[in-house]
């Protein structure tokens, strides 16, 4: 029995969360989320495999695969120029092909993915940045596989995993750019004390001061940031804080 809707929408949101907070990178994440998918949709009714495209500068390419048939599947259309995947990802909407012995829509591709034993094929967009587009890729061996419900489940579990993604995407900027203020401010504040130590040393100016500073700099060949750490060092064994710290 289906979920309704919402209930659905909930548990795919969950689940995506937790695969977003277990994940260790972008990588991790995108490989637990399509053998998470391939596994809910095998069943009874046949084999599915999952695999994600990331199509750059007209190349594709698989990025991940839920094992090695579906990478097998995946590289076999990224081989030719067309195929309802790269066609879902260059036109942005879910592509299905029912029935690869006699859906011709893309000849070269059809002979041989039938030949390797696939049936059906399933294509959606997934949502990434502005300079790559990348597609959720299901092959079966099951002709006319691929009911609406099941198709409208994964769309809804694709683009919450999009979402989440772009979260995580996000978040790791933010964090990086944190980061970088940071660092920006603690060099800041061991220069500035750098400066306050000559200008006590020498009984100059803070102007002074900084060339002092920065002519020593040069005639070491060291970074201006790790010579006044070296001097402030040499005064006090305790760490610097920045002003923003308690």
């Amino acid at each position: 029995m289906l979920d309704d809707p919402d209930t659905a929408q909930q548990r795919h949101l969950s689940t995506m969360q937790r695969l977003v907070l277990e994940s260790e990178d972008i990588s991790s994440f995108l490989q637990d989320f399509t053998e998470l998918l391939a596994d809910r949709l095998t069943g009874p009714g046949g084999k599915r495999w999952c695999a994600i495209t990331l199509l750059r500068d007209r190349k594709a390419a698989t990025v991940v695969s839920s094992g090695p048939r579906a990478r097998e599947f995946d590289e076999l259309q990224s081989a030719f120029t067309h195929g309802p995947c790269l066609t879902a990802i260059s036109e942005g909407a879910v592509i299905r092909a029912g029935d690869l012995r006699t859906d011709d829509r893309w000849p070269e591709y059809q002979q041989a993915a039938v030949a390797r034993g696939v049936r059906s094929v399933l294509g959606l967009p997934f949502a990434l940045d502005d300079d790559a587009r990348a597609g959720v890729n299901i092959y079966s061996e099951v002709p006319h596989d691929f009911t609406p419900e099941m198709i409208a489940s994964i769309e809804l579990e694709t683009k919450l995993a999009a979402d989440a993604l772009r979260l995580a995407v996000r978040l790791a900027s933010q964090r990086e750019s944190a980061s970088d203020l940071r660092a920006a401010m603690e060099s800041r504040t061991v220069i500035d004390l750098a400066v306050g130590v000559i200008m006590g040393q020498n009984r100059c100016s803070q102007d002074d001061a900084v060339s002092i500073l920065k002519a020593a700099s040069n005639h070491r060949n060291i970074k201006l940031r790790e010579l006044a750490a070296e001097l402030v060092a040499s005064i006090s064994s305790k760490p610097t804080r920045t002003a923003f710290e308690s």
